[in-house]
This record gives structure tokens, C-alpha cells and sequence, in this order.
């Protein structure tokens, strides 16, 4: 373990240089701001009893109207407008979220399927999806990263459900997902129902999270800022093992030898990108490019390049809108 723990310090070490001098707009968390304090599920109301969103759809979104504009002509008065005049999308994402965005350790630049998923919109709107700034955001922070407009768009892994929709708009579903559970080789466990009273780890402020303290064998959940926090604490035996969503945790099991993902999916984890509810013309229009790129193969071209090792492309979702 003293070996691991010290091969992930030189790794942590090694990305952070590089980050200094990447060409990304977005600075790396410093440590302060990066509290490493354990997290138990939030306490109920005193009536016991904890306020329901309403009911909906999660995956239903607003129906794209109309053909979509030529790149670099974005009709007057509208949020496309606003951001072709600033001369580039700003996208929310983490940096450690390998395969999804993470920041690549020998050019510094963060990269992924979310990430495309970012360009692709650029693209659509520039011409060019290089006019994209990105932004790391906190899990805890993707839904008021929207709402306070210090983003464009939220594409991070992000689960499409009815509480955060009454915050924030959200896409038609770019992604399946469902949570599992990663521990160690030598763990005897088969699923979560077999890790009661075990911590397991996963990002503040996720549906993971929650997930972890609903399970009847009654894990002890413990957060962590980041879900690259989560392997930090796994490799040290802070924890016994992370639970999220099944794509994450086989980039973390492709980082660390000792490691093994466990069970069957547990949950439904459908991936949307979040934006400002005050502009749902243009969650239309994400909702058009994301409708073209099922149709020509960009989605398909996507998931072969940073997941083509789990197999075959499946076939894109399919878009729900009400």
C-alpha cells in the first residue's frame, strides 16, 4: 500500500506541473478550498421527512424547433447570440473523471467524452470547436454553475433527474450510466449488499452519493470532493471501496491493478448536459445538434473513441421530449 499511495502521489504531482501550463482557462482547485472532511448523508427534516421535487419525466426535455442555424449566424436576440458574440462556449466539467474529462497529463489539456460533447456545440454555433473555454467545476457546484450563469453548459457525468430539473434545464439523455461499487482484488464482496458497514467513498454532492446511504445493507457513505479524491483515499485504506457510475469506475479500475469492479448496476444513471433555465431556446438548440449527431454518427464516432474498449458502440439514446 505505502507503494500505491506513493505512486499515486507522483502521478497527482506530475499532472498538477503540467496543468500550470496548459492552455485551459481554468486553474486547478488549490488545497484549501478542497476539504478532505468525511460526509454522511444529510439529515431529514425534524418531521423526518424530506421534501419530494415533483413528479416528471427526467428524461423528457424541450424539443428542438426548426433546422439549425448556420455555424457563426445565430438568430438575434437569442442566448447563441449572446455567447457567438463572446467568441466562445464556456463549459463546466471536472478534471478527473478519466474517460469523461480528465486532464490529460502530458499536454495539460482536459479531454473526454463530456468534453466532446462541449466541442460539438462550440462547433455547432462557431464552426469551430476549438471556442470552447472550460471550466473546472465541483460535483456540488454543477447545478449552480447553471443557474449563476458562470457557465454555458454542465456536461460531467451529470444524471438527468426531477430535483434538479426544477433548477436547471437539461438536454435530451447523451449517455446510459448505472452505478456499481469498486474495491480491492482481494475483497470477497460480489455487491454493495455485501459492503454493509463499510465506507464507501464517492463525489459531495452527486446522486452517487445519495445512493450509497439508501442501500439497505447500510454502507457508511463518505465524500470527497472529487471522485479522483475517492481513489486517493481507496489506495491510502481510508476507505474500503467508491461506488458511481460503472464508466468512472472502470477508468479508476484501468488506473490501479489492485482494484476490481463489483456487481450489477444498482441504478439508472441517464448523462444530460444542464444549462440556465431563463434561455430554453437554447436547450433546443443543444437538443438539435445532439439530435444530428445520433443521426450522422458523430455520437457513435464519440463513444468508439474514449470507450470503444467496453465493446461495441450500443445505439445512441434515444431523445424524449415533452
Amino acid at each position: 500500500m505505502r507503494i500505491r499511495a506513493a505512486l499515486t502521489a507522483t502521478v497527482l504531482a506530475a499532472t498538477a506541473a503540467l496543468a500550470g501550463c496548459a492552455g485551459d482557462s481554468s486553474p486547478l482547485p488549490v488545497t484549501p478550498d478542497r476539504p478532505q472532511a468525511d460526509a454522511v448523508t444529510p439529515a431529514p427534516a425534524p418531521d423526518g421527512t424530506k421534501p419530494a421535487p415533483p413528479a416528471c419525466n427526467p428524461r423528457a426535455s424541450l424539443r428542438p424547433t426548426g433546422s439549425l442555424p448556420e455555424p457563426g449566424d445565430m438568430p438575434a436576440g437569442s442566448y447563441m447570440a449572446t455567447i457567438q458574440e463572446r467568441g466562445r462556449l464556456v463549459l463546466g466539467t471536472s478534471q478527473d473523471t478519466l474517460l469523461f474529462s480528465s486532464r490529460n497529463p502530458f499536454t495539460g489539456e482536459i479531454e473526454g467524452f463530456d468534453v466532446d460533447m462541449g466541442r460539438q456545440i462550440a462547433e455547432a454555433i462557431f464552426g469551430d470547436p476549438d471556442k470552447i473555454q472550460i471550466k473546472v467545476i465541483g460535483y456540488d457546484k454543477r447545478v449552480s454553475s447553471a443557474v449563476d450563469g458562470s457557465v454555458d453548459i454542465v456536461a460531467d457525468t451529470m444524471t438527468a433527474n426531477c430535483e434538479r430539473w426544477v433548477d436547471v434545464n437539461f438536454s435530451s439523455i447523451y449517455y446510459e450510466a448505472g452505478q456499481k461499487v469498486l474495491v480491492s482484488k482481494s475483497s470477497k464482496a460480489k455487491s454493495i449488499a455485501d459492503l454493509g458497514g463499510k465506507k464507501i467513498c464517492s463525489a459531495a454532492g452527486s446522486t452517487s452519493f445519495d445512493n450509497i446511504g439508501k442501500e439497505k445493507s447500510k454502507p457508511i457513505a463518505v465524500a470527497r470532493p472529487a471522485f479522483g479524491d475517492c481513489l486517493v483515499a481507496f489506495q491510502r485504506n481510508e476507505v474500503d471501496g467508491i461506488s458511481t457510475d460503472d464508466t468512472i469506475l472502470a477508468g479508476m479500475a484501468a488506473q490501479d491493478p489492485y482494484a476490481k469492479v463489483i456487481g450489477d448496476k444498482f441504478t439508472q444513471e441517464p448523462y444530460a448536459i444542464a444549462m440556465n433555465k431563463e434561455h430554453p431556446e437554447f436547450a433546443r438548440f443543444v437538443n438539435a445538434v445532439l439530435e444530428r449527431n445520433r443521426a450522422n454518427g458523430t455520437w457513435k464516432k464519440t463513444y468508439e473513441k474514449w470507450l470503444g474498449d467496453f465493446g461495441q458502440a450500443p445505439p445512441p439514446p434515444k431523445a424524449q421530449y415533452r
